[in-house]
């Protein structure tokens, strides 16, 4: 089997890496200090790198299924992977923005929704009850796009109780930002409390 892991590697080594070796020993020298960072769904075909258009060192990116930002709970049990990058990027980075960037046809929305499939019972299922509060409760097929916004949201409030995130932005050392990413227009939207609004 050919492996296009590699393969991809040495196209990064014979043409990325020549024009970007500067910038890399200079990362390498300085160390990162990235003024954004970004809570992105693990999907494949959402790569926030990708769609800022942003070069190694300006973006700090953490993430998970559904892009879901847990609320602060440091004293409750089990591990908090997705807050420590929080804890990271904020307290010690100092990111001057955080971007909660969810898109359409997420797998994770639809699990929140629909139930997560069988295979995926161990996490997903419990993972996405964080964003509970975006389950549509009427009747009659639910408007997915809806809840993709809603679980941006859901995870803007959620970021809202870390006291040194809420406490930045009162002070403005911090801005707190949700957007959606439409895979099949590559149109992005901002998320706001009541609707969304298309970037332009």
């Amino acid at each position: 089997m050919d492996d296009d892991l590699i393969e991809g590697y040495r196209r990064f080594r014979t043409e990325i890496w020549p024009v970007e070796r500067a910038r890399y020993e200079a990362l390498a020298h300085w160390g990162q200090s990235p003024e954004t960072m970004i809570l992105a769904c693990s999907d494949s075909r959402v790569d926030p790198q990708t769609i800022f258009a942003a070069v190694p060192g300006e973006l700090f990116v953490l993430r998970n299924v559904a892009a879901l930002a847990p609320p602060y709970e440091p004293d409750s049990p089990g591990y908090h992977g997705t807050s420590a990058a929080l804890e990271f990027g904020v307290r010690v980075l100092k990111v001057r923005r955080l971007v909660v960037l969810g898109h359409a046809q997420c797998g994770g929305v639809r699990a929140l929704v629909y139930g997560a499939p069988p295979q995926a019972r161990d996490f997903v299922a419990s993972w996405v009850e964080i964003a509970k509060p975006a389950r549509p409760t009427g009747e009659g097929k639910p408007n997915l796009s809806e809840v993709e916004a809603a679980m941006v949201r859901v995870s803007m409030a959620n970021l809202s109780s870390f006291p040194w995130i809420s406490e930045a932005v009162a002070q403005g050392r911090l801005l707190l930002q949700g957007y959606v990413f439409d895979i099949h227009t590559g149109a992005l939207a901002r998320v706001t409390p009541d609707g969304v609004e298309p970037v332009k």
